[in-house]
């Protein structure tokens, strides 16, 4: 009688299940001192927009106070929002970029 004849127990493969990294919203927040065109600027150099992707962006934060630019994983917004406030900074404009869970 081998050892396996009175096992009942039935062995099972556990598949792993990988769960899909959160994702987060960059947020462009209006002010009356950056332009428009260095905004449009942006959301095609840093965030890959089409120009008229970036106008209609750009657009919504004119007119609603706020707009999402994209969403990524956290370590891409995270890397764009930085790109983005460096480059607002050296060019003199306060222009306000935040991150938020989606």
């Amino acid at each position: 009688m081998s050892q396996y004849e009175n096992e009942s127990d039935v062995l099972t493969k556990k598949k792993n299940k990988t769960k899909k990294p959160k994702k987060y919203k960059v947020i462009f927040h209006n002010d009356d001192y950056t332009t428009m065109e260095f905004v449009v600027y942006i959301l095609e150099s840093v965030f890959h927009k089409t120009s008229s992707e970036a106008a209609q962006i750009m657009l919504n934060v004119h007119k609603t106070g706020a707009g999402v630019a994209g969403v990524y994983t956290y370590s891409v917004a995270e890397t764009r929002v930085a790109q983005t406030m460096e480059l607002a900074r050296s060019e003199g404009h306060p222009l306000m970029v935040t991150m938020e869970p989606e």
